[in-house]
């Protein structure tokens, strides 16, 4: 079944053909009838995971039978074939290749498959060994999951790919979330309420969401689920256990108590044994690396809905790309564990004071100190992925490359750490990265040194990868397949010379391996030799060997397999000695990772004329030239002109009601402050002359909506749902942003419930809060309110236009200009026309819409459009279009020219 994980256990061994049991194959629907030992063996792996699509390696190819292959051929498209029969029909086949795997296994997640790989254990030839039919030993190495990926070319460099468990009870508001990036080690866990629910997951961005049974009926929760994009896999409520969590992470960060992580409620540690059982499923016994977990939820990050992540397009555009959203228009890093730090930092500010400014010490730091940023960027580009290098080694995924990324990681480490060292007056937050970057790594870097080439192939099997002196016994093997040559050379030159026969040579085929081969009337001397025992007669030629060739190819032959073997062991002892300093890499990596964030936040701020936000726990909210981070940019890069900055104070006003015509700027103004406040929060400088903000505990912004046709909810109904969800979790240090509430529904109950809105902001939320309307009677409620105050988007009007000035000043808007506004979107003149006299007819009767609408007939007993008036004769105008310039003289021309003056002055 598509989009749920196999959670069966995985068998020690394969069972021989004869012992597949009926029970077994009834999983797969399948017979044991007339069935071949080597579909035998696929139907009895394929039964322990029936969930799964089966990946079955048949030499260089993985290959999938029966309805996987249907399955498989389909979201791929490639060929399906056929293999052999079962009960009469054509088994349906299909393959890709081992090498080319990967990006199949992406398109295979990406279509919401979970893919069981099924490896060879064996060499074939060990299975000869045991007679005619026996099959090579196969099982599944590992189970491939949305959230459990790994590979460099199925993840997105950039972002955290998080597997989530959600351990809570229906009908209780709380719930308990444990994530992990099983490619990076890092690990979060957190508690919110029911409510702030959907904003934590969006917060996280899940690949894979880890449900109790109990949970996977509730239907709301599953969509929630699933429309945040992630894959959502149930699993048996006997996983949620407190006790097992506790003692799987006891175990897994080898310690006998958690405090010294801190301290986790139960819920938290059921959520954990559920997502621990899990991995160890999927990696079949592997262990990941697990960095200590890392508290992050409600009560020390700034509360984001996920409508609200959605409309400000923080981390994605609407579109669902990072182009065009504010991640990309903030993300100067070098390094992709630093583009995946600036991603997390930007969908989690903070709400400590104290912990923002500390950050904005490090990026002030550095913003002084513009030599040394250039130096450590420059450093920086060449840093590997650290974490998921050394989290492909801990699983038996890694290669030779990720030994060199370790390597090199330490390599830069070390510079980066002693450039530091020698920069004066560091805050905490360099210094902390300083004293992570000069760890010990208990010689791992001088054993990696000293141990690998300096050119490195991605796959371990492929050898070459140790450095020639490291092994002695590595380079004897290699000097012997090097040299096979040489001696085979040498052996046929003696053996020439003891028997005479000029003509003999040493061949090689794979039928015989090393053989003496003379021609036939040359033989005789061979023959008679106790030395040489004959091999083979052919119509010209007769083929011999001996004891000492059979050794000399035996050690040839050898040499390579045994040259590999040394260098696989090599391999495993490195690796091992990475995993045993796994504390300290996975440090140095976070290092690295904030100090890439840091050094591109200040070239950020420098380049683009950012200033330091003053950041306190006060209510403040005052923001002079404030600029929207996105649209600057994208203006500055289509050459449009400057992007017109705006102030903003909340501070003592703390409602502004915005009014002004479409495409005036309200938008973006409002959207423009919101960034302005997370940045701040991340601990960035903001793009303003200058920002005083007190810390806000939730951000709220509902700026457009769309329907949601899924739920049967109407563009109003959502508008409605969202609204309700500020207003009943705003608090006072909170910051709303709401654009056009009520205008979905009729004019008099869209006012009410946007004048009732508005009051409720002030009056019991005394939230900081901008609100933009169209309804014009609404600005009149600011005189009521002691708080409240109009501001408006400046237009100038230029014979029946509109130019947009883009200037938020005090004042309320008399009209919307919503008719200029059509009439530059291109709408038919004659409806413009139409529109600007209902329009008149309106205002006649203002404060009365509904008696004016009645007074005006409708459809084809509306009155007609007037008649544009005919225009009048223009002498002047005739005149001049009857002037042909090319037959004139120079004669004509002058009384041409007095002519048209007359006519002119005459026209007055």
């Amino acid at each position: 079944m598509k989009g749920r994980a196999s959670l069966r256990a995985v068998p020690e061994s394969v069972a021989p053909a004869e012992a597949v049991s009926e029970e077994a194959l009834g999983v797969v629907g399948l017979s044991a009838e007339a069935m071949t030992p080597m579909m035998a063996q696929y139907a009895q792996i394929k039964a322990a995971h029936p969930d799964c699509l089966l990946f079955y390696r048949m030499g260089d190819f993985f290959e999938l039978f029966f309805d996987d292959a249907v399955k498989a051929s389909r979201a791929l498209g490639i060929q399906l074939t056929k293999r052999g029969k079962h009960q009469g029909e054509d088994i349906p086949m299909c393959g890709v290749p081992v090498v080319r795997s990967d990006e199949y296994l992406l398109k295979l997640i990406a279509a919401g498959f979970r893919i069981a790989v099924c490896e060879q254990l064996e060499d074939p030839a060990e299975a000869k060994k045991r007679g005619g039919k026996s099959v090579v030993k196969r099982d599944v190495i590992r189970l491939v999951t949305p959230g459990t990926i790994t590979e460099d070319t199925l993840l997105d460099a950039g972002a955290n790919n998080y597997l989530t468990a959600l351990f809570g009870r229906t009908g209780e508001e709380l719930f308990a979330l444990a994530s992990m990036d099983i490619s990076t080690g890092e690990c979060l866990v957190s508690e919110c309420s029911a409510a702030d629910l959907a904003g934590e997951l969006a917060r996280l961005a899940p690949k894979e969401v880890l449900l109790a049974a109990n949970l996977d009926g509730d239907k709301k929760l599953r969509t929630m689920i699933e429309g945040l994009g992630a894959a959502l896999t149930p699993l048996p409520d006997m996983y949620f256990t407190a006790a097992a969590g506790e003692a799987a992470l006891k175990r897994e960060l080898g310690v006998a108590a958690l405090d010294a992580f801190g301290t986790f409620t139960r819920a938290e540690l059921s959520a954990f044994a559920a997502l621990l059982k899990y991995v160890e499923i999927t990696q079949i016994g592997e262990k990941p690396v697990l960095r200590p977990p890392r508290r992050a939820g409600s009560g020390s990050l700034l509360l984001i809905d996920a409508s609200t992540r959605a409309n400000l397009e923080l981390t994605r555009s609407l579109g669902g790309r990072k182009q065009g959203s504010l991640l990309a228009a903030i993300d100067r890093t070098v390094t992709s564990a630093g583009a995946r730090e600036l991603a997390s930092r930007l969908a989690s500010p903070l709400i400590a004071a104290q912990a923002i400014n500390a950050r904005l010490d490090a990026a002030a730091f550095l913003i002084d100190r513009q030599m040394l940023r250039s130096q450590l960027r420059d450093v920086l580009k060449a840093v590997p992925d650290i974490a998921r290098a050394l989290s492909r080694l801990a699983l038996g995924r890694g290669g030779p490359r990720d030994l060199g990324a370790l390597h090199d990681g330490l390599a830069a480490a070390c510079d980066l750490a002693s450039r530091l060292a020698v920069a004066d007056g560091a805050p905490a937050e360099i210094g902390a990265i300083h004293a992570r970057l000069a760890a010990e790594d208990s010689g791992l870097h001088d054993q990696l040194a000293a141990a690998l080439g300096d050119e490195l192939p991605h796959l371990k099997r492929d050898g070459g990868f140790i450095r020639a002196g490291f092994r002695s016994d590595l380079d004897e093997n290699r000097a012997s397949r090097d040299n096979s040559r040489g001696v085979i050379a040498e052996l046929q030159a003696r053996y020439a010379n003891e028997t005479g026969v000029k003509a003999l040579k040493i061949r090689h085929n794979n039928i015989l391996g090393y053989f003496i081969e003379v021609t036939a009337n040359t033989a005789a001397p061979l023959l008679k030799s106790d030395a040489f025992r004959h091999r083979q007669t052919l119509a010209n030629a007769v083929r011999f060997t001996t004891d000492e060739l059979a050794g000399t190819e035996a050690r040839i032959m050898g040499a390579a397999e045994r040259a590999l073997a040394i260098e696989l062991e090599c391999f495993d002892a490195l690796a091992a000695l990475a995993i045993a300093n796994t504390r300290t890499l996975c440090a140095m990596a976070a290092g690295l990772a904030e100090l890439d964030v840091y050094a591109a936040l200040a070239e950020l701020a420098e380049e683009q004329n950012y200033a330091r936000p003053q950041i306190d726990r006060s209510h403040a909210f005052h923001i002079e030239g404030g600029r929207h981070p996105v649209v600057e940019q994208a203006l500055a890069k289509a050459r449009s002109g400057p992007f017109i900055a705006n102030d903003c104070d909340l501070t003592k006003r703390r409602l502004w009601l915005v009014t002004g015509p479409n495409m005036a700027g309200k938008s973006t103004f409002l959207r423009q402050n919101a960034l302005i406040a997370i940045l701040a929060q991340m601990g960035s400088y903001v793009p303003a002359r200058s920002a005083h903000i007190g810390v806000a505990d939730r951000l709220f912004s509902r700026v457009g909506a769309s329907d949601d046709l899924a739920r049967g909810r109407s563009t109003f109904m959502v508008e409605m749902v969202e609204t309700a969800a500020i207003l009943n979790q705003a608090t006072d240090r909170s910051l709303v942003i709401l654009d056009e509430i009520g205008r979905g529904t009729a004019t008099f109950d869209g006012l009410s419930i946007a004048w009732a809105a508005v009051e409720h902001l002030h009056d019991v939320n005394k939230s900081r809060a901008l609100f933009a309307t169209h309804y014009h009677e609404l600005t009149e409620i600011v005189d009521k309110l002691e708080g409240a105050t109009n501001v408006t988007v400046s237009v100038k009007e230029w014979k029946d236009n509109i130019i947009f000035l883009h200037e938020v000043v005090t004042g309320a808007a008399d009209r919307s200009y919503g008719i200029q506004v059509a009439k530059l979107a291109g709408l038919p003149p004659a409806l413009i026309a139409r529109a600007r006299q209902v329009l008149a007819r309106l205002e006649k009767r203002h404060g009365k819409p509904r008696a004016a609408l009645e007074d005006l007939p409708l459809f084809a007993l509306m009155d007609p459009p007037e008649p544009e008036p005919e225009a009048a004769p223009d002498p002047l105008h005739d005149a001049l279009t009857a002037i042909d310039p090319d037959s004139l003289s120079p004669r004509d021309a002058l009384e041409a020219l007095y002519r048209l003056k007359s006519l002119l002055v005459a026209k007055g």
